[in-house]
């Protein structure tokens, strides 16, 4: 234990950082989770119970590397249409709202391991939503769905989320390692989630068939109409852009068109002779080809239809390789680059320099200014890690997280059930009071210590049980993971938004987290 002032100002500092980490937004003070995270770390040096050069020591760089380098990957996965094709599969042939809902929970957790749940949830969270809506069914199932399921699915990769960075790092276990002893409990983990999902809102996911079919032929019709104006906005759009040749040739075919029309036609000659060699086709429509869905301007219609013949400058001829190339290759290196990065986690490569490594190849291969790729970068998510890393090591140095495992550590033995079971309540209590990256920050050193004396093997799996118990603890609770918070807030503020509250969440999440818990424990015991 250390002095009696450090012990309480230590205390005084932690608290400060908890109460902005579980509420964000206090009501005489709503400065939010990274700068309550600063504010912590700054009080433990002011406070004296660390010095400046002990808190700058106490960040870990090799996590924030890894957070760092798996953030600009899946930026850049999200814009070679990642998480769009993950968007599409939720709804391809779809067998009814059941069907959707196990999508979902599937695709869900899959993307959570490999770009972290939180992506998941910002991601996919407005296309879930927009999906309940168009089958007509309340969107609190899927939500609940998309929520559990990232915290589960996450569980089973070292990159799942930042509990499992931590822990990766500080264990130095193999990212095959991680995934062989998590996985079996993490599959049956979302079977289980997902059949409590379909028991719990059965009657809310019923919807007739007739009506079903209605909505989606709705729908489709809309898209089509919307992809009709789409390409012939674009085509004539890139027609008139390019600029060459100042001659135009148009041949127009007015067959009683009005003065308005003629100078339409007009104005759409003048643009081509001010931008480029031009062919406009002006003809009077058929009534038996007219298209009810395009609105008439008059009682007739009319196809026009364009050709150019531009004889591109060099310039123009470097934007097309560039455009060529990203047409063409972009996506495919995106996903070559990232299915390298993960094997080379898999081999036992150091995962943060394989991450950074990956972002720097794809910044590379992009061929343009890497700012607004960096600007999506959760820079307030790195500097909260910062934050928390001081203030949690400035708790530690006051004994009190270690006094008070002294007392659980004869009952959380790793060697037996009973154990194991002690073990698992106190993370599972610790993640949703402090969230559970600080549960581990406090927790890991010292549960380790306590199996390693048992053995090393021991060890390792109670740094997995520390990673799987602590993920699964954040579906108890809003509060309890920051992807929660991502779903609530998303889907608050979407166009067709929705409200999980609190004790929403809770209803579904206390009897999930125990269950979930307790089947994947004695997955990973046996």
């Amino acid at each position: 234990m250390a002095s009696p002032a450090n012990m309480v100002l230590g205390s005084i500092a932690f608290a400060t950082f908890w109460v902005f980490v579980v509420f964000p937004s206090v009501p005489f003070m709503p400065i939010g989770r990274t700068a309550g995270s600063i504010l912590g770390a700054m009080l433990m040096v002011l406070f004296r119970v660390m010095t400046p050069d002990e808190a700058y020591a106490a960040i870990d760089l090799p996590i924030l590397g890894l957070l760092f380098g798996t953030m600009v990957v899946s930026i850049y996965l999200e814009s070679a249409d990642m998480f769009k094709y993950l968007g599409k599969l939720l709804s391809w042939k779809s067998m009814g709202p059941k069907d959707l809902l196990c999508r979902i929970c599937l695709i869900s957790a899959i993307s959570s391991a490999l770009f972290t749940n939180d992506t998941t949830c910002m991601i996919l969270t407005e296309f879930v939503l927009k999906i309940a809506r168009q089958h007509n069914l309340p969107p609190l199932p899927f939500l609940l769905a998309l929520a559990t399921s990232a915290n589960i699915g996450s569980a089973a990769t070292p990159i799942g989320n930042p509990q499992n960075l931590v822990i990766a790092v500080t264990s130095k276990i193999s990212f095959e390692e991680f995934l062989i002893g998590i996985l079996p409990a993490m599959l049956v983990g979302l079977v289980v989630n997902a059949l409590l999902l379909l028991c719990m809102y059965w009657r809310l996911l019923f919807i007739q068939k007739d009506e079903e079919d209605a909505i989606g032929k709705e729908v489709a019709d809309e898209n089509e109409i919307t992809h009709l104006f789409s390409r012939a906005t674009m085509s004539l759009s890139s027609s008139l852009n390019s600029q060459d040749e100042n001659t135009a040739h148009v041949h127009t075919i007015r067959n009683g068109a009005s003065s308005t029309e003629n100078e339409m036609i007009q104005i759409v000659s003048n643009n081509a002779v001010e931008s480029s060699s031009l062919m406009i086709t002006v003809t009077n429509v058929d009534p038996s080809e007219r298209s009810e869905k395009v609105p008439l301007l008059s009682n007739k219609q009319y196809r026009v239809e364009a050709a150019s013949s531009v004889e591109p400058s060099k310039s123009e001829g470097k934007e097309n390789y560039t455009k060529r190339w990203k047409r063409t290759m972009w996506k495919p290196c995106v996903y070559l680059v990232t299915f390298g990065m993960m094997i080379s986690m898999l081999m036992g490569l150091n995962m943060s320099g394989t991450a950074i490594t990956a972002a720097v190849v794809l910044i590379f291969l992009d061929f343009r200014d890497a700012q607004p790729c960096l600007k999506k970068v959760s820079y307030p998510l790195l500097i909260f890690f910062c934050g928390m890393f001081t203030t949690m090591d400035g708790f530690n140095r006051t004994g009190i997280p270690s006094t008070v495992w002294d007392l659980v550590k004869p009952y959380a033995k790793i060697n037996n059930v009973f154990g194991i079971a002690v073990l698992a309540i106190v993370i599972l209590v610790l993640s949703n009071l402090v969230s559970n990256v600080p549960a581990v920050l406090l927790l890991g050193v010292p549960v380790a210590a306590s199996a390693n004396a048992i053995s090393a093997t021991h060890e390792k799996k109670a740094w997995l049980i520390l990673a799987w118990v602590s993920t699964v603890a954040g579906n108890l609770s809003l509060l309890g993971s920051a992807a929660n918070l991502i779903v609530c807030e998303q889907a608050r503020h979407a166009p067709l938004g929705c409200n999980l509250s609190f004790w929403k969440h809770l209803q579904f999440g206390i009897p999930s987290t125990l269950v979930v818990t307790a089947i994947g424990l004695a997955f990973m015991i046996s």
